[in-house]
């Protein structure tokens, strides 16, 4: 059966995959590409063209004309029909000569938006660019950044069925290769169907148990530089418009690429009032429902009266309030994300606003709860990873929970389990509360108190084979 025939039958002769024959002298030439992924264009001036003047040429000197003669940027002699098929289904046009010769020649068609501004990591004061759903644009935007031979990237192909391109970036001579080798070895194991996103990568990579991520996404190619220059290392996967960074620590949720672009004061604040936020979105409806159940002679008498008159007419305990309180939240920010933009804010705000106003005048819940359980949700969201956000809220029902049973002391205990689940956590074999446990008095200089350094971002030393730059 020839090359031809096998595409044929393989395919069922699907609708997009065009089939052309030349004959040049005694020579015969078949092209074969899929038009939905190729350029027309490219392949009627660049291949097409070229071809139809040429003259009696013998099978092998044909071939070697086409390879020097054709003006493409990416031409290359194939050896069997499992590379044909690769390259026929990336986008390259196949040249069959005499069914014995097999020339791929790349007329991509380019089905990718072009760079915009990120989505949901907003920069102030940094650069606007982000990664869109294009590999080599995306390994632009970082070697754009680090102009160095020693940023190297380790490619690989993963899905049975999408062949996804996987790189694995780190800077050689920063990064540890122990770090990259383990990488590596967990994308070798990775037999799947598809990947259709670097998201699926993340079951693979993350071996922790805690709620918390271990891996941080990032659209953002400022701060995958950073991350690169600190010794860390980036996934890139084909078709996905976000990068990931191996490892990540607890502290990472709280950076941001802007606070490298601001006076240190400025970011400590910033920072010190995200951490702030943190503990109010865990533990703040938790404390009310403590205080409200097991603990009320623990405040003031005047603000015990205020919170008791709000509760008259509640037939629930505060537990069960709380509770509802936050899955309505839930379910209004979960309405936000899936409505069309031109209308979502406009139902959340005019739902969050009617709902609770009649809740309230129905007697089902009481204006402290809706004050405290909006101030906990819009604490949470003051950190832009999705799945830390997601952790919050799982950590938050914990709290809650326990604080239900034992009051105060329940809310003890869930800081203990909580501490205990974080620094039980690694992330690619390293602490995951580093630099706080173990501590390093050095890296507390960009922990939650940044401190004026020389120079750019301190290089991590469990990470990195160099010592710390910067004084």
């Amino acid at each position: 059966m020839t090359y031809l025939e096998k595409i044929k039958k393989e395919s069922n002769n699907a609708d997009d995959y065009i089939y052309k024959e030349i004959k040049i002298g005694n020579n015969l030439i078949n092209t074969i590409n899929i038009e939905t992924i190729t350029s027309s264009e490219d392949i009627n001036n660049f291949i097409l063209k070229r071809i139809s003047i040429l003259e009696n040429l013998e099978s092998d000197n044909l071939k070697d004309f086409l390879l020097n003669f054709l003006p493409a940027t990416t031409t290359e002699e194939l050896t069997n029909y499992e590379k044909l098929k690769n390259k026929l289904l990336n986008g390259y046009t196949i040249l069959i000569i005499n069914n014995k010769y097999i020339l791929a020649i790349e007329t991509r068609r380019d089905l990718t938006r072009g760079v915009a501004e990120a989505d949901y990591e907003k920069s102030i004061m940094g650069p606007k660019d982000a990664f869109i759903e294009h590999y080599n644009t995306n390994l632009g935007l970082i070697r754009r950044r680090i102009k160095d031979i020693n940023l190297h990237i380790k490619t690989k192909e993963l899905g049975v069925h999408t062949k996804t391109k996987i790189g694995v970036l780190y800077i050689n001579g920063i990064c540890k290769m122990d770090l990259v080798n383990k990488i590596v070895k967990k994308l070798d194991k990775i037999n799947i169907d598809g990947i259709i996103d670097n998201n699926y990568l993340k079951t693979y990579l993350n071996e922790s148990k805690s709620l918390f991520p271990t891996l941080k996404g990032t659209e953002r190619p400022d701060l995958a530089s950073e991350a690169l220059l600190e010794g860390k290392v980036l996934i890139i996967a084909d078709n996905s418009p976000e990068v990931l960074i191996v490892p990540t620590f607890f502290i990472d949720f709280f950076h941001t690429s802007d606070d490298y672009y601001q006076k240190p004061l400025n970011v400590t604040f910033i920072r010190l009032i995200r951490l702030l936020a943190f503990i109010i979105a865990i533990f703040l409806p938790a404390l009310y429902v403590a205080l409200t159940t097991h603990n009320p002679d623990s405040m003031p008498i005047n603000l015990l009266l205020s919170f008791q008159s709000q509760r008259m007419s509640v037939p629930f305990p505060a537990f069960v309030e709380a509770i509802l309180m936050i899955i309505a939240f839930e379910i209004l920010r979960e309405s936000d994300i899936r409505i069309p933009s031109s209308m979502g804010t406009a139902i959340s705000i005019l739902g969050g606003l009617v709902l609770g106003d009649a809740a309230v005048v129905a007697g089902i819940v009481s204006p402290i709860m809706i004050i405290v359980v909006a101030i906990s949700a819009i604490s949470g969201l003051l950190i832009q990873s999705i799945e830390a956000i997601n952790s919050i809220r799982w950590y938050r029902f914990l709290v809650i929970i326990l604080a239900s049973i034992f009051g105060f002391y329940g809310i003890f205990l869930g800081v203990i389990l909580i501490l205990i689940n974080l620094s039980d956590t690694k992330s690619e074999d390293k602490d995951y509360l580093y630099p706080f446990a173990p501590i390093n008095l050095n890296e507390q200089k960009d922990g939650f108190v940044k401190v004026n350094t020389k120079g750019a971002k301190l290089r991590n030393p469990i990470l990195s084979n160099n010592k710390v730059r910067g004084n």
